[in-house]
């Protein structure tokens, strides 16, 4: 079954990690195939969360882009450098290709064979030079084993279409001697005792056994085949190893993790039909024809605690998305498809994964009913924030009982874990909890902090400006706001990008708003922050 990623926004707060684990642990009991995962670095609280109940932290996920890997290419189409030029042509015309990528034993990758390739080889070809092996032989050549005492079989071509005397009397034969002959005894014994490297039977001609008999003492490899002379000289060229026709042994291969866009940029240049595809290894996995990319596979995933593009995974354009959690204002995720959509007015993600598990009537484990209880502690304030319903407070009882803790106790003990500024620069607060919107073609950054002693802060509160006017610059946002929350005083501190003045004196009705001014009642980013700014962008 197809693995399905299931993560929340890119900068990971306690409730779209949470929420992510939770569900991706319910998706499974209920016989699906998901794991969690993050788009960021976790902070402190989240940390906290997860080593409290010991959770195991969801691995990073860079992207969901179209790789090779999803794109149904013609995968173990390959061929062992020994196998013969004969098989290979058989291969290709049997599966419609036009290439082959040629590997050694051990799959490493040598070279691409194309029909190109073959059509030159035979038109150029030097008939005379054999280097293959006696299994080679006997399968083009539909042969029968007389003597074998070498696997591999190099050697100049002879066929004896002289009269025997003639022949015995002009011919040298050599140890390297490879000799096509019909049921002429005299050709034949000269050839054993002679010590050729390998005699072929035309005709399925019969040989006396006392020239058997000189070639086991000269060790010469005897081969009967029912094919003519004249069928054999033109089959046994073909039955040489097919990496002898390599003409290619460094052409443009992509690891099975290359970017389908990447590929598509690149043959836009080569215009090639045939691409190698490879492991980090350099073992061979097959063959990409161009016309494979027209069957691709997306990468399968399930949104929570966002559905704002700029907020999600890179690539998510290229992905299939199959359902959206979410307690936020709808964004501007759009699917071609009709998908299961769960958005529900309450204050945290992890309250409507809680009322999932309620309705699939799916057991909640200790650890996954504190990893649900953190998201909504988190979301919630410890249920203080205006964000926070009635289902999230039935949520916190049913959900805390199971997890054996005192919410109120353990809910400030992970807030006091991430409040912590130790070891922390500007960029790592702002970047704590940090999401994008979008209005009109305009994008604005609202970071938030929570604290318990904004002294901190502001001792350093122009470095703290300087760095969001450079990320506001850096990424040409409109506005960039942090809010360091006071869950205490139950209000925010607000700081802003220079250039965003008097954005944040209209919203806040101020002739000159002042730096780490206090906002009373200010501690939802969701309520408080987003819906005002937004207004003023809209009009």
């Amino acid at each position: 079954m197809k693995k399905t990623y299931i993560f929340g926004h890119k900068k990971p707060d306690t409730d779209s990690v949470m929420s992510a684990i939770g569900l991706s642990y319910l998706k499974n009991k209920l016989g699906e195939n998901t794991e969690p995962r993050v788009l960021g670095t976790l902070n402190k609280e989240t940390k906290y969360a997860l080593e409290y109940f010991d959770l195991k932290e969801p691995l990073y996920l860079n992207d969901v882009k179209l790789q090779l890997k999803d794109v149904a290419y013609h995968r173990n189409f390959l061929i062992k450098e020994t196998e013969s030029i004969y098989d290979g042509y058989q291969y290709m015309l049997k599966e419609g290709l036009t290439g082959l990528p040629v590997v050694k034993e051990n799959k490493d990758f040598v070279g691409l064979i194309t029909i190109k390739d073959l059509s030159h080889t035979i038109v150029n070809a030097n008939f005379e030079d054999l280097y293959t092996s006696y299994r080679n032989l006997i399968n083009v050549l539909k042969g029968e084993e007389i003597l074998k005492f070498d696997d591999e079989i190099v050697g100049k071509l002879l066929v004896a279409s002289y009269r025997s005397t003639t022949f015995m009397q002009n011919v040298k034969l050599e140890k390297n001697s490879v000799l096509i002959v019909g049921d002429r005894h005299s050709i034949i014994e000269y050839a054993v005792e002679s010590g050729v490297k390998l005699v072929i039977l035309s005709g399925a001609a019969e040989i006396q056994q006392k020239h058997i008999d000189i070639a086991k003492k000269n060790k010469v490899n005897i081969i009967r085949t029912p094919y003519d002379s004249y069928h054999i000289a033109r089959l046994v060229s073909l039955t040489n190893y097919i990496k002898t026709m390599i003409r290619s042994y460094n052409p443009t291969r992509f690891e099975d993790t290359e970017f389908v866009d990447n590929v598509l940029e690149i043959n836009n240049k080569l215009k090639h039909t045939n691409y190698p595809i490879v492991d980090k290894k350099n073992k061979c996995l097959g063959l990409l024809r161009l016309t494979d990319l027209n069957e691709k596979s997306p990468k399968n995933v399930i949104l929570v605690d966002h559905n704002e593009k700029l907020q999600s995974v890179e690539g998510l354009d290229e992905a299939n998305i199959l359902e959206i959690i979410d307690h936020h204002n709808l964004g501007s995720i759009t699917t071609n498809t009709p998908i299961n959509f769960r958005n529900m007015a309450v204050g945290s993600t992890c309250t409507i994964v809680y009322t999932l598990f309620k309705e699939k009537e799916v057991a909640i484990p200790k650890a996954i009913a504190g990893a649900l209880l953190s998201g909504i502690l988190s979301d919630t304030l410890i249920l203080k924030s205006p964000t926070a319903t009635e289902r999230d407070v039935m949520a916190v009882e049913e959900l805390s009982k199971i997890a054996s803790v005192s919410y109120q106790e353990y809910g400030m003990d992970m807030l006091k874990a991430g409040t912590s500024l130790e070891g922390m620069s500007k960029e790592d607060v702002l970047y704590n909890d940090f999401k994008l919107y979008t209005v009109n073609d305009k994008t604005f950054a609202i970071g938030q902090f929570f604290t318990m002693n904004f002294e901190e802060i502001e001792k350093d509160l122009d470095d703290y400006i300087h760095t969001l006017d450079e990320v506001s610059e850096a990424n040409n946002y409109n506005l960039t706001a942090l809010y360091v929350t006071d869950i205490i005083k139950n209000g925010s501190y607000v700081l802003f990008n220079q250039k965003g003045q008097e954005i944040m004196n209209m919203a806040y009705d101020k002739d000159n708003i002042k730096e780490g001014h206090f906002i009373e009642n200010c501690v939802s980013r969701k309520k408080h922050v987003v819906p005002i700014i937004m207004e003023i962008f809209e009009n």
